[in-house]
């Protein structure tokens, strides 16, 4: 059973996800290692304590998913999760982290709908997620309602991850949660453009750090100029 949630010095829950959730999260297809899951869920369940929904962008196959929806769950709220569903640029055919069993024969195109919805089955939470299949851009051009936490994980050019960012971090309550997948200071660990828009938030004036682990960055919003 998981114990009583004890706050860190940056005021995030370090308790983590319940055995069979962390073991859905290892189960399920995806790239993000257990730490920097464990910090995810650690600020997911901290942001859920806002009573607002929390929102991912870059759902692939659903890993970081299971995190996030077991944190909305607990506190009685949901996750959505947006994503094209056709891959990312690095998850095409040639690229590095392409997965041709993700690969709908029919249309001959990347689909990570079907195996996203498995992962979530077999996690016992397709309840708890609000799936929205679109361009991140786009659905945040029409979204009006505030989140608890905002979690980019989605394509990694400038272009992509901007947009993500100018579209998105607005939402963020007061008090809420901005968490940054694939920041690499060294360029020789990564592509760059997650820790632009990282130093972006920083610069803003709009969002403080309270979390580091590896690639996640975790910021506060204390501030209003985005």
């Amino acid at each position: 059973m998981a114990g009583t949630p004890t706050p860190t010095t940056e005021g995030l829950v370090t308790e983590g996800p319940a055995p069979a959730i962390l073991a859905a999260f290892e189960a399920a297809k995806g790239f993000m290692p257990v730490d920097e899951g464990l910090a995810l869920y650690a600020a997911a369940t901290t942001a859920a304590g806002l009573g607002l929904p929390l929102l991912e962008v870059g759902t692939y196959c659903g890993r970081s998913t299971i995190l996030l929806a077991d944190a909305a769950r607990a506190a009685g709220t949901v996750t959505v999760t947006v994503d094209h569903h056709r891959g990312s640029e690095e998850q095409q055919p040639g690229w590095e982290y392409h997965d041709p069993t993700v690969v709908d024969p029919e249309v001959g195109r990347m689909d990570t709908l079907p195996a996203f919805r498995r992962t979530l089955h077999a996690a016992g939470l397709e309840e708890h997620v609000i799936a929205v299949v679109g361009r991140s851009p786009q659905v945040a051009a029409v979204w009006n309602t505030p989140v608890g936490l905002v979690f980019i994980d989605g394509g990694h050019t400038d272009e992509h991850a901007t947009g993500d960012y100018e579209g998105w971090a607005p939402h963020v309550a007061p008090g809420g949660l901005l968490v940054i997948h694939d920041v690499f200071p060294d360029p020789a660990d990564g592509g760059q453009a997650p820790y632009r828009v990282y130093r972006r938030a920083l610069e803003s004036g709009a969002f403080t750090e309270v979390s580091v682990a590896r690639s996640l960055r975790v910021l506060r919003r204390t501030g209003t100029g985005i």
